[in-house]
């Protein structure tokens, strides 16, 4: 998209064409779905709260004229046909699902932003030579089956679909059990196969964390994911009586498991606070008061955008782990591993060019967190769009975001997809 020339003014009329109202009443309508008495959202994935919303969504595709799909781990995918009839879709969208105390947008938001930005094409009679199609990814959340972002997992590599299938709820309900009733609720989305070719995919978003609103930016241009490696730390001591037993003779799980967090706080320090370093569970057993704990469980989430310091550091947690453990024995297994997504070319350029034309502020920033957009980007070129959320709070039944925010960075998606798929 040049500055200033005449294939940009499509971009721009979709942009004009945004309806904040329409919008708005459809966040509000889905946030009625599993809505919690806090102001949030309960809609795990696959539960009959996220099946309604995929019915709701589905409807309002159809009342648009948009063809439903869905395929073997349930996405959904609304199509809005182009006139070159060879090329593969235009992708945009997110997830429904939430957190057991979500937001009302988180998610939610990037799949009724590509809703809106489609209407807005159709309004104004614009045709693309690409297809645009709204997704609605499978279990993004990860909050009742693990791992997260399951459903563009098994987009972009199929081969892992038994697998991702096979993955059970803590009730012991697997995922392909829950998908029986959410395919049979939206009868309407005809099943297509996995991985199909994907000319380009973008993806909106709430930024989820607090740079955008403190710098006075309404548009963050994501430049990529950081890299996300979690383990989980076992510690073996023994069981002890608290009064009796002198601190010599003590093999004290909890002590050990202390000693390494300590030292991986150490080995994680990072000035720039670029490092993202997490303990979020320590489980210790028996957990009595007055019993030297004999076993220690505990997580870690590490993070960081450059993989060769992903890596480095990533691969000195066991080493610190066992050099702590004192009388203790410990086990560290690394239970998933996402390298760094950088992205760049056409989608972020375009995002760019589209935001600069909409004189909108902007800056480069990058995404903390995970989102399905780190899958995409295996297939095609990929790039997000951020807005900024109130205080950064996300995950959190207090999420919230501007309507002037929501729509502005809903008008910059309706340029993106104007221009990438040939408006």
């Amino acid at each position: 998209m040049s500055r200033g020339s005449a294939a940009a003014e499509p971009a721009r009329a979709a942009a004009r064409a945004v309806s904040a109202a329409r919008l708005q009443e459809r966040l509000e309508a889905m946030a009625e779905i599993g809505a919690t008495g806090r102001g949030g959202v309960n809609r795990q994935a696959l539960t009959p709260e996220d099946v309604k919303a995929r019915q709701l969504i589905v409807r309002w595709g159809l009342e648009l004229g948009l063809e439903p799909f869905t395929d073997e781990i349930g996405n959904i995918f609304l199509r809005r046909a182009g006139t070159d009839a060879g090329s593969p879709p235009v992708l945009a969208g997110s997830h429904l699902d939430s957190q057991p105390t979500g937001g009302r947008f988180d998610g939610t938001y990037g799949v009724l932003a590509a809703l809106e930005a489609v209407q807005a094409l159709d309004a104004l009679g614009i045709k693309t030579a690409a297809p645009l199609e709204v997704a609605a990814w499978t279990n993004e959340e990860g909050a009742r089956f693990s791992p997260g972002c399951l459903g563009s997992k098994a987009f972009a590599a199929p081969g892992r679909l038994p697998a991702l299938l096979a993955v059970k709820d803590l009730d012991g309900v697997s995922v392909a059990d829950a998908l029986i009733a959410a395919r049979r609720a939206v009868p309407e989305a005809r099943l297509r196969p996995l991985g199909i070719p994907v000319k380009a995919y973008v993806e909106a978003h709430i930024e989820q964390g607090p740079v955008l609103e403190s710098k006075g930016k309404t548009i963050g241009v994501v430049t990529g994911i950081a890299g996300r490696r979690s383990f989980r730390v076992e510690i073996r001591g023994e069981e002890a009586h608290a009064g009796t037993t002198p601190p010599s003779r003590r093999r004290d799980a909890l002590v050990s498991a202390l000693r390494m967090i300590a030292g991986l706080e150490r080995l994680m320090a990072d000035p720039s606070e670029t490092v993202r370093f997490t303990v979020g569970r320590l489980v210790v057993s028996p957990n009595a008061p007055s019993v030297v704990p004999g076993a220690v469980l505990f997580t870690v989430d590490f993070r960081h955008p450059e993989e060769s310091v992903w890596r480095r550091l990533g691969e000195q947690i066991e080493a610190v782990c066992e050099a702590n453990a004192g009388p203790c024995t410990v086990i560290v297994t690394e239970v998933s591993t996402t390298r760094p997504i950088a992205f760049t070319g056409i989608v972020r350029d375009t995002i760019e060019a589209v935001t600069e034309h909409l004189a909108l502020s902007w800056m480069p920033i990058l995404s903390g967190a995970g989102h399905d957009a780190e899958n995409l980007a295996l297939l095609c070129p990929t790039g997000m769009i951020f807005v900024p959320c109130e205080r950064g709070i996300s995950h959190n039944e207090s999420e919230n975001a501007a309507p002037a925010d929501l729509t502005a960075g809903t008008q910059v998606l309706a340029g993106v997809l104007a221009e990438l798929a040939g408006a």
